[in-house]
């Protein structure tokens, strides 16, 4: 007589769960009867995990089906085979997950910290008493990632060879060194996202949309690009940078000299279009009212730059180190700060005489992810704004112009 298969999740109860992850919270403090969670092959489908430390648990096979996950930190967690489909893990940290063999079809992943995580196809083997060893099998194929959602994660780094990643969501994510070759990402969405050196030698990416995406240093080698919308990708920088037959640095030099002499010595250039990236670094610079629409400053260490009143309608900071700098007064409508580090800026209005000042304009700015804490925003304009993601802990929007 055949013998009967055995269901290869177990069952656990509402207490047990919460038993379990109480005794991690003991394990992770180095308390008395701590215990590491070891939750492998459970069914915890649906269940709210929100916000828990769970770093370091081993949840190998577990079937995580809809569950609620979102903030929940998971780093270093063992994720291997487990069933995550349709699950809720925003903004939740997986930092060197082991996600080898996860079926993530169609969960939402926006925003989470994923770098360094593995999410190459693996599968697992279960030990069945009747049946000796087989295979656990998903209802889709193990290492997918189907239309989940991961506008905004941080992958930097990930492994994801041979990954199934078909109609998922990228967008703005940061894909920076992340290893890709023959990955499926048909019909994918990777406007915006971060691909600097990314390896994507050998993927399918017909179809796919990577509207100003970073490409610079990226391996697409015998990659497909059938149908790619790839208009405003922004790929490596050119060595120097001229402007009217003049390098750049020596442009900046004389606005700097203008800004410093009341306009008694050099002089100022406008300067829209211009890719920036090349002088590497504007750190603590004196560019008071640049003109620089559309201008391309993507990474660059901008700490405390002074820009006082410039003109930066369009212009792409994003990924830039913006702490402490003066953008009082300046025109930033349109203009993309995705994850820039804005902590501490000055965003306020520029005084221009009695009773009179000009107020900092993020209107339809996308400020996705920017980090914006301690930065002074009081009467600064952000209609229209995107602002999905931002953490604007400690920010002074007193008097600000917020969509409502």
């Amino acid at each position: 007589m055949p013998s009967q298969a055995q269901p290869h999740h177990l069952a656990l109860d509402a207490q047990a769960l919460r038993e379990a992850v109480e005794a991690h919270q003991r394990y992770l403090n180095g308390r008395s009867g701590g215990r590491r969670l070891s939750l492998t092959y459970a069914d915890l489908s649906n269940c709210t995990l929100e916000g828990l430390d769970l770093r370091e648990a081993d949840f190998a096979g577990a079937n995580f089906h809809g569950a609620t996950l979102a903030r929940a930190n998971l780093t270093r967690g063992i994720l291997f085979g487990a069933d995550i489909r349709e699950a809720d893990l925003r903004r939740a940290n997986l930092t060197k997950a082991d996600l080898r063999g996860a079926c993530l079809r169609g969960a939402n992943l926006a925003g989470a910290e994923l770098p360094g995580c593995d999410l190459r196809e693996g599968r697992i083997a279960l030990q069945d008493k009747l049946d000796g060893f087989r295979i656990l099998r998903h209802e889709h194929r193990p290492g997918e990632l189907n239309y989940a959602i991961l506008s905004g994660a941080n992958l930097s780094g990930a492994q994801m060879t041979g990954a199934v990643a078909m109609s998922s969501d990228f967008t703005d994510a940061n894909l920076s060194g992340a290893q890709m070759a023959g990955a499926k990402l048909t019909r994918a969405v990777l406007d915006g996202a971060d691909l600097t050196g990314a390896d994507l030698a050998g993927a399918d990416l017909s179809g796919a949309s990577m509207k100003r995406a970073v490409l610079s240093g990226a391996n697409l080698e015998n990659a497909i690009l059938d149908d790619v919308d790839m208009s405003d990708v922004l790929r490596a920088p050119p060595e120097v940078t001229y402007v009217d037959e003049r390098p750049l640095d020596q442009v900046l030099a004389d606005h700097e000299s203008y800004c410093d002499s009341g306009g008694a010595r050099g002089g100022v250039t406008p300067l829209n279009g211009v890719d920036f990236r090349p002088v590497k670094t504007l750190k603590g610079r004196r560019l008071t009212a640049l003109v620089a629409r559309d201008g391309v400053f993507f990474g660059l260490d901008l700490q405390g730059v002074q820009l006082q009143g410039a003109d930066l309608s369009g212009a792409d900071f994003r990924g830039c180190d913006l702490r402490d700098a003066d953008l009082r007064g300046a025109k930033l409508s349109g203009a993309s700060f995705t994850r820039s580090d804005l902590r501490g800026a000055k965003l306020g209005p520029l005084t221009i005489g009695d009773n009179r000042f000009v107020r900092t304009d993020f209107t339809r700015a996308v400020l996705r992810g920017a980090d914006l804490r301690g930065a002074h925003a009081h009467r600064a304009r952000f209609l229209e704004a995107d602002m999905n993601g931002a953490n604007l802990a400690g920010c002074d929007l007193t008097d600000a112009e917020l969509e409502v």
